[in-house]
């Protein structure tokens, strides 16, 4: 009975996304004290439901989550779904009644995880991967193009956690990352998001007028930190790796060997980087860098 109730209780909050502890009880015939302990051991299971309180609160489930792609094929939530409804209009029987909005439910949570506009198409997945970064994606999208503000569960670079309702006017693509201008409601402000940060995304359901900005105004060449002026030897094996990285552009050949001159954030993710690359990526300078990046190898060899 207890994983029965589990299950109505996911299920319920795939297909309305909010709901209240009391409604649950209710369906389910059990005390709400009952049902938030239910709740407590799916958050254990890292489903990631979320309690607000207040008048507009309840139990709910982030918009960006679903359930494994491979969970059932289109074709088989189909079939199945129109043989429970051929059997639910013969009998009318409860239980199948809401077996069928679970399965309607996870049919509808399905999407498609490439986004396409005009005549670009954006696979925003891992390879081999779930692609639930896809859906991140797509509620942004959704947001931007139907005004309506979202709420996000964010990570800074600092780990600082905090839940923010943002106003999504734009998204950005840069260096191969993904990022939404809006404007934050806690900030009273613009601020761009890395897609990456956010843990969890829900539509609010509250729509807003978008604020004028210009292109000057997004900030292009944001960096946490100062930025460094570095310069590489690249072999040909790491070749392919320095164009994705770098760009074509700043890599020239002289003396039958590859370098490149750049401008990079000088962050903690900018040595794992380097390191990513191998041995054929050698740092020529600044010798601050090429000491960091000595030391971090240093430390993985230890480890």
């Amino acid at each position: 009975m207890k994983y029965q109730i589990m299950t109505d209780i996911l299920f319920t909050l795939l297909a309305k996304r909010r709901v209240s502890a009391a409604e649950l009880a209710a369906k389910n015939g059990c005390s709400v004290r009952s049902i938030y302990r239910y709740v407590d051991e799916l958050c254990i299971s890292n489903i990631p439901i979320e309690i607000a309180r207040g008048a507009n609160g309840g139990i709910y489930i982030p918009d960006n989550f679903k359930l494994p792609k491979n969970f059932l094929t289109r074709e088989e939530y189909a079939r199945t779904l129109d043989a429970m409804l051929a059997m639910h209009a013969q009998s009318g029987d409860e239980e199948l009644g809401r077996a069928i909005e679970k399965i309607s439910a996870q049919m509808k949570s399905e999407r498609i995880d490439s986004a396409i506009t005009g005549n670009i198409m954006v696979d925003s997945g891992t390879w081999g991967g779930e692609k639930r970064f896809s859906e991140k994606l797509r509620l942004i999208e959704q947001g931007i193009g139907e005004r309506e503000t979202l709420e996000i569960d964010y990570s800074s670079r600092g780990g600082e956690r905090t839940k923010r309702r943002i106003q999504p006017h734009l998204l950005l693509y840069k260096q191969n990352i993904w990022y939404v201008y809006a404007y934050c409601e806690l900030r009273g402000d613009f601020r761009t998001f890395k897609l990456g940060r956010m843990r969890a995304i829900t539509k609010t359901g509250d729509h807003f007028e978008p604020k004028a900005f210009s292109r000057d105004d997004i900030p292009l060449s944001f960096w946490n930190k100062d930025p460094i002026s570095a310069r590489f030897e690249i072999s040909a094996e790491a070749l392919p790796f320095a164009e994705e990285w770098l760009g074509v552009e700043s890599i020239y050949e002289q003396d039958g060997k590859f370098f490149a001159d750049v401008i990079l954030p000088d962050d903690e993710m900018l040595v794992g980087i380097i390191l990513s690359a191998g041995a054929g990526f050698k740092v020529l300078s600044p010798d601050s860098l090429r000491e960091r990046v000595k030391e971090e190898a240093k430390r993985i060899l230890e480890n």
